[in-house]
């Protein structure tokens, strides 16, 4: 099917043709016969790199009114937002942060790219733009199965359907096992493809020789390097470019010096964009990598680094690119050979083997259309057995997307929001909202009762809801729903609040650890040496914290990681500076930024709790103080440490 045979304005088929699209792959040719451009609803399980996003664009530029593409990670919106706003005469929204907004002006644009948390929390908020879209795009929707974002996403779209039950649904994903059954959860036409653009043989490397699931082999003998290095060099020899998947940001950083020195390509332009502004030892060691042509990838680079590297790789600048398997998960990154050298993962209790879908997903990196002839993506069997590790990964379905709805943490957050907006107002409409998730359609909704009858127990005793008649969210529990933070964050917070109004001394640092000793902050591992200096950093300043550091009760060593997580804030807006940092707390740069962007987002949150405390006691909490007197301190207090943390990182 020829892309001037789609019933499109003649603007966009020119468009396309002029980015060398002239017609259509077979999987994108099956997605528009099953109705994508018709307001179908459509779930399309097709491979990397064959032309997702323009079964997107199709569907959104085709549909009656404004179209939503939601994405799991804010990298991945600037990435398609960037490509959006190429279409003609197309005005393109982006929503990631501020969770407690509206942002009523999305509905000026006619595509809005945002983060599935973010159109939770504007359904939350009653955005008028919500109810206006009449196609919604999900990428990566196989990210149901995730603990995190999954629930999220499932009660978003069950909310979704019950706003605008006409609204076109288009889900997207390259690996999902149970593709069917999504698709009939969603009523939709599933579309089903193995079809790439260039060929992809995977395989495992073992004892100098790789053997791919095609039945051919490649030779590749190491000599005295490891097998990684001598897989990287064969690739480049010939042309191509590798990507090498690495279980941790230490092991990353490792592999690319290494790799660094044998100098597979200059790049002096790209090392002094990234030197310009490299001040710490991360920053300096990807500037030395990148010297000789090779980079690595991680959440712990600043962000402008990880652009750098990203653009550079693309335009085949870097000849090598180590990363986490974090950047398998839909940035467009794609190279000639995909290693895969690190197959398990620590996960505190142990090492685990990666799951298929996420080595599926790496393995969906190899072969650039265009550029490569072929892509190929290999395991590195060092000291295990490879003929098991081929039976576990190569040629092997992905898992089932399994819904992660059954969590007192999902119920908790989701509960109290479905209550919040009202969605419901006793448990019979609340049980009949559960009954349209997935979870319902894999299991029985009724295997949750026992939860929410927990969740509505805790909610209730927090002053949070009121179940005298029906179920009625407070207005307590209506603030919190609205500011976007678990319940467990917000009664955390009146609590801690309730504290700090009898003070004596409320410092920048009792507010930040206030928001740090929350269940919504990602606090900072505390490393043995580092215990003894916290422990007495905490008695010296006992006065400033809300916790009785004499007399504690609880995990103190937990609590340790709540005070350096202050303690680092509290330095950074202080104005010590990201190298110094590092050095002091072993924190990377990039991960300060989001520890610091976080704690913004939390002290916004406590900002506004604190505010509705001041109109007098909440039920159940803090009741007791003299609110009008008490709280005045802590909330400008609140407010100043908040607007230190902008000022710093703007600096």
């Amino acid at each position: 099917m020829d892309v001037r045979d789609l019933s499109l304005a003649p603007k966009y088929i020119e468009h396309f043709e002029t980015q060398g699209i002239e017609s259509l792959y077979p999987p994108q040719e099956a997605a528009v016969e099953a109705g994508i451009t018709r307001g179908e609803r459509v779930v399309a399980a097709m491979p990397t790199a064959s032309g997702k996003t323009l079964v997107a664009q199709l569907a959104m530029l085709s549909a009656d009114g404004p179209a939503l593409y939601v994405v799991p990670l804010r990298a991945l919106a600037t990435e398609k937002y960037d490509t959006f706003a190429e279409l003609p005469d197309v005005s393109v929204g982006i929503a990631t942060g501020d969770y407690d907004a509206d942002d009523e002006s999305l509905d000026e644009h006619d595509i809005i790219v945002a983060t599935s948390e973010k159109v939770d929390s504007a359904i939350r908020n009653g955005a008028n733009w919500v109810e206006a879209i009449a196609c919604v795009v999900v990428d990566e929707v196989h990210l149901l199965n995730a603990h995190g974002r999954g629930p999220t996403l499932e009660i978003t779209l069950a909310k979704l359907r019950r706003l605008v039950p006409d609204q076109q649904l288009v889900a997207l994903s390259a690996t999902v096992g149970n593709a069917a059954e999504i698709a009939d959860w969603l009523d939709a036409e599933l579309v089903r493809s193995t079809w790439r653009p260039i060929d992809l043989r995977t395989g495992v490397y073992d004892d100098g020789e790789v053997t791919f699931d095609d039945g051919t082999t490649l030779s590749i003998v190491p000599g005295d390097e490891p097998p990684t290095t001598a897989l990287v060099a064969d690739t480049i020899d010939d042309g191509g470019q590798a990507l090498v998947f690495v279980n941790s940001r230490r092991e990353a950083e490792t592999l690319a010096q290494s790799l660094g020195v044998h100098g597979f390509r200059q790049a002096p332009d790209v090392a002094a964009e990234i030197g310009t502004g490299a001040t710490t030892s991360t920053g300096q060691a990807l500037a030395e990598a990148a010297d000789g042509g090779v980079a690595f990838h991680h959440a712990g680079l600043r962000p402008e680094h990880r652009s750098i590297v990203e653009r550079a790789f693309r335009e085949r600048d870097l000849a090598v690119l180590c990363a986490t398997p974090t950047l398998a998960a839909g940035v467009n990154v794609p190279a000639r050979r995909v290693i895969v050298r690190d197959h398990e993962r620590f996960t505190g209790d142990g090492y685990e083997p990666l799951p298929i879908l996420e080595v599926h997903q790496m393995f969906g990196r190899a072969g650039r259309p265009g550029l490569d002839p072929y892509g190929e993506a290999m395991l590195v069997a060092t000291g295990v057995d490879a003929d098991a590790l081929c039976e576990q990964y190569i040629g092997t379905e992905p898992e089932r997307v399994e819904s992660k709805l059954d969590s007192r943490e999902a119920l908790r957050t989701h509960v109290l929001a479905t209550l919040a907006g009202g969605f419901a107002g006793d448990r019979a409409e609340l049980d009949a909202l559960l009954a349209s998730t997935f979870f319902a359609h894999q299991r029985d909704a009724a295997e949750l009762t026992d939860l929410v009858d927990e969740v509505l127990s805790y909610l209730d005793a927090t002053g949070m809801i009121r179940r005298d008649d029906g179920l009625v969210a407070t207005d307590l529990g209506r603030l919190v729903s609205r500011v976007y933070v678990d319940p467990l964050t917000g009664a955390a917070v009146v609590e801690a609040l309730g504290t700090a109004a009898t003070m004596d001394r409320v410092t920048t640092l009792t507010v930040l650890e206030i928001v740090c000793d929350t269940e919504d902050m990602s606090t900072q591992y505390v490393r043995t040496e580092e215990a003894g200096r916290l422990s007495e950093f905490a008695m010296r300043n006992a006065d400033q914290f809300t916790k009785p550091v004499h007399d504690f009760e609880g995990n103190f060593q937990s609590w340790l990681a709540t005070v350096k997580t202050a303690r680092l804030l509290d330095d950074w807006i202080a104005g010590v500076g990201l190298p110094e940092l590092d050095e002091r707390y072993g924190v990377a740069p990039g991960d300060i930024r989001r520890l610091a962007e976080r704690a913004e987002w939390l002290l916004s949150a406590t900002e506004v709790i604190a505010e509705h405390l001041l109109t007098g006691p909440t039920p159940g909490i803090g009741a007791g103080q003299d609110s009008e007197t008490e709280y005045e301190p802590v909330l400008e207090r609140l407010r100043e440490t908040r607007q230190a943390l902008l000022d710093a990182a703007d600096d």
